[in-house]
């Protein structure tokens, strides 16, 4: 992260039309009347280096995968925590963002409601056309059990008939063994 920047950058996945939207919402709100901007919002791109500049611990496939907020003093928030920062900074929610950095006893309720809603989000983004956040969780927990059971059988999942014709099974030839029988040594 440069030096001299003092706001946090959401960095967005701007292939995905959910998260396009969401991240042009963002930068909206995020500018005053006066045309200042209380965070800067930036779609991931395609270029590593380029992020890896940004700070040298950020994936570029981690980026795609999650929301990132950079912070101003190198740390990033991700997910709900992400989602609670940029709220705080906006001008129209900062009203309401207060509640998700209230403690009861050492734990924040409405920050663990936003990291719940922000897992179904990414979870559910693909079911919206996004093919660049892969597959919904759920779809890859089915696809592995199929592409496990696929390895399993042989990768013949066409079951076999549970009952056969009498017939089919008297025709069948009984294998003989050719060598005889090893002869016990007791009479």
């Amino acid at each position: 992260m440069t030096q001299n920047q003092t706001k946090p950058i959401l960095l967005f996945n701007d292939e995905c039309a959910v998260c396009r939207h969401i991240g042009h919402w963002v930068q909206r709100s995020a500018q005053s009347k006066s045309g200042e901007t209380s965070l800067i919002v930036q779609p991931i791109g395609d270029d590593p280096e380029r992020l890896r500049l940004l700070n040298p611990d950020l994936d570029i496939w981690d980026a795609y995968e999650t929301i990132h907020v950079l912070m101003p003093d190198g740390s990033m928030k991700l997910g709900g925590e992400a989602v609670a920062e940029v709220l705080r900074r906006l001008p129209n929610t900062k009203w309401f963002a207060w509640s998700f950095a209230t403690s009861i006893f050492g734990f924040r309720p409405f920050q663990v409601v936003l990291n719940v809603a922000y897992a179904i989000l990414s979870d559910v983004r693909p079911l919206f056309g996004c093919e660049s956040c892969g597959k919904p969780r759920v779809l890859r927990s089915i696809q592995w059990v199929t592409k496990w059971a696929k390895n399993l059988f042989g990768g013949n999942l066409h079951p076999t008939p549970h009952f056969s014709s009498l017939s089919a099974t008297r025709r069948r030839p009984v294998a003989v063994s050719a060598e005889p029988l090893p002869q016990s040594s007791h009479p």
